[in-house]
């Protein structure tokens, strides 16, 4: 029977690390690190979500601001405002929560926020320092999944790992991420043959597919850390993971639940990053940052 990884209480941890770290940039700099968050339209999912990155930006003493547009926003208005926080000097991160109403191009607004400011590690500069194995942003799913692996005392390091998803928002961050732990990384997509199969051979599974339960028990080497990252809503109304979590708990060694696993430390690692973000935008050295 696997250990949960219990994303609630190791992401409370890190919340409170990022509390102490919020804290000292304060005293150093009078001012709060600042998060500012842009929702367009009331997709439901969304305005939850939203809601939960408020409140957690106000619990670590941040300053936090929700700009709530209407679902009929022009592109151009969009990149007005994103423009105008990219300018701002109190704002150290900007989000823009996905999905966009389709009339809108996501990448081109994505690609709008100045890399510094970019808390999701969405734009390319990003993207382009964690492939080369540089410190930028990072996204925070799958920086949530390492700082798992780290609670759970996983040493990566000639381990195989399988990446189920091809996601510029989890699977390929998760497995740049990996192989700089110098795991041996496979990325599985909807085209992988013999997909159970591979799965069995993983000692790290990192499940990001969106489909409901998709991963079974029997895919599960025995002892290999289960990390799902999936959440989807079944008929019942209940939430569920990538992954048959009764299933894969009996042959796993550690593995996260749905809800309260992965999704807990993307909040987490979303403060973390904005407190990074505030302390180089500050100037102040890399090395007295405490987290």
């Amino acid at each position: 029977m696997g250990e949960i990884l219990d994303g609630k209480a190791i992401g409370e941890a890190l919340r409170n690390k990022v509390a102490v770290g919020v804290q000292a940039f304060v005293e150093r700099t009078g001012r709060k690190p600042g998060l500012d968050v842009i929702l367009v339209g009331e997709d439901p999912a969304s305005s939850v979500y939203v809601r939960n990155k408020a409140k957690s930006t106000e619990a670590a003493g941040m300053r936090g601001e929700v700009h709530k547009l209407p679902a009929d926003t022009s592109e151009e208005s969009l990149l007005e405002l994103v423009r105008s926080l990219d300018a701002r000097e109190d704002v150290d991160g900007i989000l823009v929560q996905l999905p966009l109403p389709k009339h809108i191009d996501a990448e081109r607004v994505l690609d709008a926020v100045v890399p510094e400011k970019d808390v999701d590690g969405f734009h390319p500069v990003n993207a382009g320092l964690l492939f080369e194995g540089r410190r930028g942003l990072v996204p925070c799913t799958p920086w949530g999944c390492m700082r798992l692996l780290d609670h759970a005392g996983v040493d990566a390091s000639g381990k195989n790992a399988v990446v189920l998803g091809r996601s510029n928002i989890v699977g390929k961050p998760a497995a740049m991420l990996l192989l700089q732990r110098n795991a041996t990384v496979t990325i599985a997509h909807s085209k992988t043959k013999d997909l159970p199969d591979l799965c069995r051979t993983a000692d790290i599974l990192v499940a990001a597919v969106g489909r409901t339960e998709m991963v079974r028990g029997d895919w599960i080497k025995p002892g290999a850390v289960v990390l799902d990252v999936g959440i989807n809503r079944k008929p019942d109304g209940k939430l569920a993971g990538d992954v048959a979590f009764e299933e894969a708990r009996e042959r796993a060694g550690w593995i996260t639940p749905v809800p309260g696993g992965v999704g807990p430390m993307t909040i987490a690692c979303l403060l973390e990053n904005t407190l990074r973000a505030a302390w180089a935008r500050a100037g102040l050295p890399p090395s007295e940052l405490p987290l």
